[in-house]
């Protein structure tokens, strides 16, 4: 007969240990509970005022619940940006991580409405347009994105009804 501790017995909470063990996991590894092929990723600019509003307007227009959101500084976003071989710093554009890869700036945004609810869904039309005159545009409102929405002086914990599609478990 063994003293080997088999699991909890009679008594024990099996509920805290497994819990302990799922923190442990995200701790150790930030993208344990992460699944962008079965639920995409929208890696966001944590401090700035328009991110914020954009990730509002798609949990309002989403109602599958398809995407999850990361500022691209949290564990989630750092780990998802080094996985992809993509800078973890000067974040200027937002960020899709999904089954095809990573998309970037207006390819990311247009694949993000392709999957909203309806009219948005019909955005996706505008790939039609040239990439490089799509980017510009992008990049021409991210650029002053700060001077005219604002900033924040850190990544504030999004309100509960947005805080559940959050991949950052550090936020429960």
């Amino acid at each position: 007969m063994s003293d080997a501790h088999a699991g909890p017995g009679a008594g024990e909470d099996a509920d805290a240990d497994a819990d302990a063990d799922a923190d442990t996991d995200a701790d150790a590894n930030p993208l344990a509970d992460v699944d962008p092929d079965r639920h995409p990723v929208v890696l966001f600019d944590g401090v700035c005022n328009l991110c914020h509003g954009a990730i509002r307007f798609l949990v309002r227009h989403d109602d599958a619940g398809t995407f999850r959101f990361a500022p691209l500084d949290s564990p989630v976003g750092q780990a998802l940006l080094e996985r992809h071989g993509l800078p973890t710093t000067d974040h200027d554009s937002i960020v899709l991580v999904d089954a095809d890869g990573t998309h970037r700036r207006s390819a990311a945004a247009l694949r993000i409405a392709r999957r909203l609810d309806s009219p948005w869904h019909l955005l996706w039309a505008l790939r039609v347009v040239p990439r490089r005159l799509r980017d510009a545009a992008y990049d021409l409102v991210a650029e002053y994105r700060y001077n005219v929405f604002g900033r924040k002086d850190a990544c504030e914990i999004p309100e509960p009804e947005i805080r559940e599609r959050f991949a950052e478990r550090a936020l429960e």
